[in-house]
C-alpha cells in the first residue's frame, strides 16, 4: 500500500475523489452494467434504474427491516425494464438501482480492489465519516416524476448513513404524465459528503460579497443590504413582464405517455398550457395541478461550492416547490456571466393558492467542496440548462 486516501476539509466530494471511491469498490454497480464515465458529475454520480421494477401498494420507510422485506409484503406486481415499460401516473413503483454503496465503517481504513494476485489497496483517512444524500435530476422534477431513495434499515428517505453498506432503491411515483423507462436511465443523482461543509449565513454573505452568489432581472449583482438569508439564501418567483412573455407552464392531463429515450422530440403544446404574464402581479394556483416557474433573481455557483435548493417552509404545507434540488459547482458559469435563473416545480395541494411576483419560494443552500473539482458545469460536459431562463426538460421541442 503506497497511496493515500485522505479527508481533511469538510464538504462535498467532487468528481475525481468519487472515480478513486468507485475504483476501491465504495461506489460499485451491477456486473452487467459497469459505471459509465459519463455518470460522474462536478460533485455527484448519476444513479441508473435496474432490471426489474415493483408495482407496490404505497410508499415506506424500512426503518426495522431491508426494503426486499418490505417489497415482499407490498408487491402488486413485478415487471422488467430491461426492454422498457411504462410507469402509470400516481402508481407507486420501487425500482433496484444499478449502484450499490459501500462506505467505509470507520475514520480509518484500507480499501482493496481487483483480484488477489493483481490486488490494490488505498488507505483511508478521514476526520469525519462519509454519508452520502440522493436528490432527483432536473429532467425529473420538470417532468413531474417524484422520486426519493430507499435504502435498508433506514428511517429516512435520501440520505445513506455514515458506514452503509448494501443496495440502492428508487420510489418512483410519475404525476403528470405516463413514462416509457427502460434499465440504465439516470432518475436521480448522488453526492458523498465529508461531515458537514454547509456555510452558515455569515459566510454566504460573505462570499457574495467578493465571489457574487446572486443577481437580480437585469443581470446586475445585487447589493449585500438586499441580500435575504435565515439558513440559506432566499429567492422567489418571476410572475412579470410583458403581456407575451411566457412566465410558467401548467402541465396538461391525460395526455401521451412520454419516453425518456426521446429527447427534443414532444411538442410543447401537446403537454403544456403556457402562462403568460398579464396585468396583475399575481396568480393562483388549482389545486394538486403542477407548474413550472423560474426564480426572478439569476443566481450562480462557484467552482469551490455546491449549492442545493430547498424548501422554504411556509408554516401551511400547502404548497411544493420543487423536486430536484442539486446545483453543481458552476453552474450560472463565472461572475461575468450573471447567473442563470433556477427552475421551480410548484404543486399545491388540497385549496387553491395565491402565489404573488417576487413571493419567497426557496432557499439555496451552498456547501463547500473538499477539492476543486477537475471540470465544472457547462465547461466539458453537456450541460443542458446552463445559462437557463424558463427551460422545460429536454424532452421538448
Amino acid at each position: 500500500m503506497n497511496q493515500t486516501l485522505q479527508f481533511r476539509k469538510k464538504g462535498i466530494l467532487p468528481i475525481q475523489k468519487l472515480r478513486v471511491l468507485h475504483h476501491f469498490g465504495v461506489i460499485r454497480s451491477d456486473k452487467d452494467y459497469p459505471i459509465q464515465e459519463d455518470q460522474f458529475q462536478p460533485n455527484s454520480v448519476d444513479l441508473r434504474l435496474g432490471k426489474v421494477a415493483y408495482r407496490v401498494r404505497c410508499g415506506f420507510l424500512p426503518e426495522n427491516e431491508t426494503v426486499t422485506d418490505k417489497i415482499q409484503k407490498l408487491c402488486q406486481h413485478e415487471f422488467s425494464l430491461e426492454n422498457g415499460a411504462v410507469l402509470e401516473p400516481n402508481c407507486t413503483y420501487i425500482i433496484p438501482l444499478l449502484e450499490n454503496l459501500h462506505l467505509p465503517v470507520s475514520n480509518m481504513a484500507e480499501l482493496v480492489t481487483g483480484e488477489k494476485s493483481s490486488r490494490e489497496t488505498i488507505g483511508f483517512s478521514s476526520s469525519s465519516m462519509l454519508s452520502a444524500k440522493s436528490n432527483p435530476k432536473s429532467t425529473t422534477g420538470r417532468l413531474d416524476i417524484f422520486t426519493r431513495l430507499v435504502t435498508d434499515y433506514s428511517h429516512r428517505f435520501e440520505e445513506i448513513s455514515p458506514g452503509y453498506n448494501g443496495p440502492l432503491f428508487l420510489e418512483v411515483v410519475p404525476k403528470s404524465f405516463p413514462v416509457r423507462v427502460r434499465t440504465g436511465q439516470r432518475l436521480n443523482q448522488l453526492r458523498v459528503r465529508h461531515g458537514n461543509g454547509k456555510l452558515n449565513d455569515d459566510e454566504i454573505l460573505r462570499t457574495h460579497s467578493i465571489d457574487t452568489l446572486l443577481f437580480s432581472n437585469d443581470k446586475k449583482p445585487i447589493a449585500d443590504d438586499k441580500i435575504v438569508v435565515d439558513g440559506g439564501l432566499f429567492m422567489s418567483v418571476d410572475l412579470t413582464g410583458t403581456k407575451d412573455r411566457v412566465v410558467g407552464y401548467k402541465a396538461k392531463k391525460n395526455r401521451d405517455l412520454i419516453d425518456l429515450e426521446k429527447v427534443g422530440h414532444y411538442k410543447v403544446s401537446d403537454f403544456w398550457d403556457p402562462i403568460y404574464a398579464g396585468q396583475d402581479d399575481y396568480m393562483i394556483l388549482e389545486p394538486e395541478a403542477f407548474y413550472i416557474f423560474a426564480s426572478k433573481e439569476r443566481c450562480r455557483i462557484p467552482r469551490h461550492l455546491a449549492g442545493e435548493m430547498v424548501p422554504y417552509d411556509t408554516g401551511s404545507g400547502e404548497l411544493r416547490t420543487h423536486y430536484a434540488g442539486f446545483f453543481d459547482s458552476g453552474f450560472g458559469g463565472d461572475v461575468t456571466d450573471a447567473g442563470a435563473r433556477a427552475v421551480l416545480e410548484v404543486r399545491s395541494h388540497d385549496v387553491p393558492f395565491l402565489v404573488e411576483d417576487g413571493q419567497t419560494f426557496f432557499r439555496m443552500i451552498y456547501e463547500a467542496n473538499t477539492d476543486i473539482p477537475e471540470f465544472v458545469y457547462g465547461s466539458k460536459l453537456a450541460s443542458n440548462y446552463q445559462g437557463q431562463e424558463l427551460k422545460l426538460s429536454k424532452h421538448f421541442k
